[in-house]
């Protein structure tokens, strides 16, 4: 199980771990294990879980003082900044933790063309240069043709555009690809698979396996940058974290010409009434981003103002590489287009520039743009 290149789909490692005992494991964790695993230079993901086990919490000083040289070394003193833009929030799955689920009496909101100029315009003057959009999941309401209407206005203004809607077959993403996306964001949400067909009661998004498969079809499509990752809370810390982990590093190995990055959202209060089971208290968020880059020196890792805004300050110097700034998650919000109901509530409400004046006091550079398609 130590050589996850054997594997041919990311299902197949899943399936290798079906009868792991994490709490037996875990419970053997010792101190020499956990020092040994902070001296490798290339860690295992057993090394990932002795660094997140209970017993690693008194060693995150030194492991942020590895995390912080691993960051600087691949990544230098810059932190980029995106925006997203949420185009549509109608959706035909019932997911119990999305404020966006079907069941949720709430305002709905799909941009018209001239609206989606109108926000971009008004995104644009942030200075941003890197944005991700957004959609429910309504294929019969935000298409694949009604996507590429939006990636062709949001060109005119920025030079990376990334997506996170409804997962899309590998030629869907690859027509996105050929009029400009160049990065595919999708989390599997929660991978144990009991709790996901819990949590997802109805629609397209019962289906785990597909939504498993996507970012490895978004890659085989070739997008230049594919970010995966759970929303904490809905499974148990330890397990989500390994899979994630796991499931990035199986990304990298097996697709080399995409970037690999991970994000670590945690459940905000949205317009429904889902009470997390497994809440992630500060200290162990810390950890497991800390973990992440000490197994994966070279992984981005992306902190949404879903976190309040001084967690996400203390994050830049340790491990963070992407922050979303001045976000706004209702359709139409930055306009003021008939506002609709945001799918959750922001942490951060701070603006681009007063984020950016914030990373340059840390000693750090925010970067607007760092790369654009010829």
């Amino acid at each position: 199980m130590h050589d996850l290149k054997q594997y041919n789909n990311f299902e197949e490692v899943l399936k290798a771990y079906e009868s792991f005992d994490f709490e037996g494991y875990l419970q053997g964790v010792t101190d020499e294990d956990i020092q040994n695993s902070m001296k490798k230079e290339n860690l295992t993901q057993f090394d990932f879980l002795n660094l997140i086990s209970s017993k690693a919490k008194k060693y995150l000083e030194p492991m942020a003082q590895i995390s912080k040289r691993h960051k600087i070394r691949h990544f230098g003193k810059v932190i980029q900044l995106y925006l997203p833009i949420y185009v549509s929030n109608y959706c035909s799955s019932d997911c119990e933790y999305c404020g966006f689920s079907k069941k949720n009496k709430i305002t709905r909101k799909h941009l018209s063309e001239e609206e989606l100029e109108r926000e971009a315009k008004e995104i644009a003057k942030s200075g941003i240069k890197h944005i991700l959009l957004l959609t429910g999941e309504a294929r019969k309401i935000a298409g694949l043709e009604y996507l590429k209407m939006s990636v062709r206005i949001l060109k005119k203004y920025f030079s990376s555009i990334s997506i996170e809607v409804y997962p899309l077959d590998t030629h869907e993403y690859k027509e996105l690809k050929d009029i400009g996306v160049d990065g595919l964001t999708i989390y599997q949400e929660v991978y144990d698979r009991k709790i996901y067909h819990e949590v997802h009661t109805s629609g397209e998004k019962t289906n785990y396996d597909y939504r498993l498969d996507a970012p490895e079809r978004g890659a085989a499509a070739g997008f230049r940058s594919i970010n995966v990752g759970v929303l904490f809370g809905l499974g148990d810390i330890i397990k989500e974290a390994f899979y994630s982990a796991i499931h990035a590093k199986f990304l990298m190995d097996k697709h080399l010409d995409s970037e690999i990055s991970l994000s670590m959202p945690r459940i905000n209060k949205n317009a429904g009434e889902f009470a997390p089971k497994y809440n992630i208290d500060d200290a162990t968020y810390v950890q497991v981003m800390l973990a992440y880059r000490l197994y994966m020196p070279m992984i981005g890792i992306n902190v949404s103002t879903r976190e309040k805004a001084s967690f996400r300050d203390n994050l830049i110097d340790i491990g963070a590489t992407k922050f979303s700034a001045g976000s706004k998650t209702d359709v139409g919000g930055y306009s003021d287009i008939d506002k609709s109901t945001a799918q959750f509530e922001i942490s951060d409400e701070r603006s681009v520039p007063v984020i950016a004046s914030m990373i340059r006091s840390k000693g750090y550079e925010p970067v607007y743009k760092d790369w654009e398609s010829l």
